[in-house]
């Protein structure tokens, strides 16, 4: 650890029942992110294109 780094405010095991549930964290690049500005509007939106491509696979 580097001596510049301040970790009196924080707080132990704060995210840790979180992790341990299991996470799946994806980094959007910036340009995505000013038309999916939150994790509702990017899960609702794969959620659409998800729909779309279980359809196209279904035999006709």
């Amino acid at each position: 650890m580097l001596k510049e780094y301040d970790f009196t405010k924080g707080v132990p095991g704060k995210y840790a029942q979180r992790y341990a549930e299991g996470t799946n964290v994806v980094v959007i690049d910036p340009d995505v992110a000013e038309v999916f500005p939150d994790h509702d509007s990017v899960n609702q939106a794969l959620r659409s294109l998800a729909e779309i491509i279980r359809r196209q696979k279904k035999p006709a």
